[in-house]
C-alpha cells in the first residue's frame, strides 16, 4: 500500500484527494464517498452561507466517519461562512486563489487553533512560497491542465518546482490526473499526492446532470479552451486566473465579443441556468481538464479511489523496477 506523509498529516489510507469544486459541481453524497474509500474528500464552500456549510458537514458525517475538508476561495472571502467552517472542524481547511495583498497567516492560525490542518492550492512558486511561510501544512501544486481556474503552469514542470521550494512541506499535484499512473507520476515528480477535479465529476455521486458527464466521457482531451467567457457570463471574474472549460457553441458565440457578454450578461447567464438544468451540453459552460481524455466512463467515487490506488501500486511495483538492470 501507498503510505506518504499526507497519509499521515491527513489520517487518510490513500494520498488521493477530491479537489474543492464548487457552483454546484460537488456534493455531500461525493465528499463523503470519496473520504470512505480511503481518499480525502473536500467540500467547495464558495457561496454558501453559514447555515448551508453547516448542513452539509452534518451530511459529510451521516454518511462517513473519515476526514474531509472545507474549501474556501480567499479572494470572494466571507467572514461568517469562514467562522461556521471553523466550527464544524473538518480535518483540514483547503484555501485558494488569495488576492496579492492579503495577509494568509491570520486565516491558517485560525484553522490551527481550532485543530485543522491547512492546504493551500498554488498555481506558481511565488504562490506556494507565500503559503509555506503562512504556515500552510500543505501546498497543492496545480497545473494548467485541470478543468476550471487555473494558472499558466503546466503539472510536469510546476511539481517539481513547487517541491523543491517549499521542502521540507508536502505537496499534492493536481491538473491532468485521472488514474493511478497519474500518482505514480506526482510520486516520481517529489509529491506526496494527487488532487483529482475531473475525473470525480464524471462519478456516480457526483451532482453534474449525466449529460455533462457524458461529455466527459467522448471527451477527447483535446476539446477544452482557457477563456474568460464563462466568468463574464456569471459576473464574477477570478484574479489572475483562466478558466479552463469545454470549447461548445456558448463558448464559441462569445468569443472575440467579450465586450458584447459583458453588456448581456445578466440574459446569458439566465439562459446558461436554463441549460443546466435540461443538461444542454452546447449552451452551458462546462468546466473540465484536459484529462478528460483518459475517462471512458463513469463509477462510483470509491471504485475510483481504489482502482488509482491499486493501479499506481502496480507500476510503482511491478512496472518501474522491471526497467532497472
Amino acid at each position: 500500500m501507498i503510505r506518504t506523509r499526507v497519509c499521515e498529516l491527513l489520517g487518510v489510507q490513500y494520498p488521493i484527494a477530491l479537489g474543492g469544486l464548487g457552483g454546484g459541481h460537488t456534493s455531500a453524497e461525493l465528499v463523503a464517498a470519496v473520504s470512505e474509500a480511503g481518499g480525502f474528500g473536500a467540500l467547495g464552500c464558495f457561496q454558501l452561507t453559514p447555515d448551508q456549510i453547516h448542513g452539509a458537514s452534518v451530511s459529510i458525517r451521516e454518511r462517513t466517519e473519515k476526514p474531509f475538508a472545507l474549501n474556501f476561495l480567499m479572494f470572494s472571502f466571507e467572514e461568517d461562512s469562514y467562522a461556521a467552517a471553523l466550527k464544524e472542524k473538518p480535518a483540514a481547511i483547503a484555501l485558494a486563489w488569495p488576492r496579492p495583498e492579503q495577509d494568509l497567516k491570520p486565516y491558517i492560525d485560525r484553522a490551527h487553533d481550532v485543530g485543522c490542518k491547512v492546504t493551500l492550492m498554488a498555481g506558481g512558486v511565488p504562490e506556494a512560497k507565500r503559503g509555506a511561510a503562512a504556515g500552510a501544512d500543505i501546498i497543492i501544486a496545480q497545473g494548467t491542465e485541470a478543468g476550471g481556474h487555473v494558472g499558466w503552469m503546466a503539472t510536469m514542470a510546476l511539481t517539481p518546482m513547487i517541491v523543491d521550494a517549499v521542502a521540507p512541506i508536502p505537496v499534492l499535484t493536481a491538473g491532468g490526473i485521472a488514474d493511478g499512473r497519474g500518482l505514480a507520476a506526482a510520486l516520481a515528480l517529489g509529491a506526496d499526492g494527487v488532487v483529482l477535479g475531473t475525473r470525480f465529476l464524471a462519478s456516480s455521486e457526483s451532482p453534474l446532470h449525466e449529460n455533462f458527464k457524458q461529455a466527459i466521457v467522448e471527451s477527447d482531451g483535446h476539446d477544452t479552451v482557457l477563456t474568460e467567457i464563462p466568468d463574464i457570463a456569471a459576473g464574477n471574474v477570478w484574479p489572475g486566473a483562466m478558466s479552463r472549460a469545454k470549447r461548445n457553441r456558448f463558448v464559441e458565440r462569445w468569443v472575440g465579443r467579450e465586450w458584447a457578454l459583458r453588456a448581456y450578461q445578466a440574459d446569458a447567464l439566465a439562459q446558461i441556468r436554463s441549460a443546466r438544468k435540461v443538461g444542454d451540453t452546447n449552451e452551458a459552460p462546462l468546466s473540465f481538464g484536459q484529462d478528460a481524455g483518459l475517462i471512458g466512463n463513469v463509477l462510483p467515487a470509491g471504485e475510483i479511489v481504489r482502482r488509482i490506488a491499486v493501479e499506481a501500486e502496480h507500476i510503482l511495483l511491478k512496472r518501474l523496477p522491471a526497467l532497472l538492470e
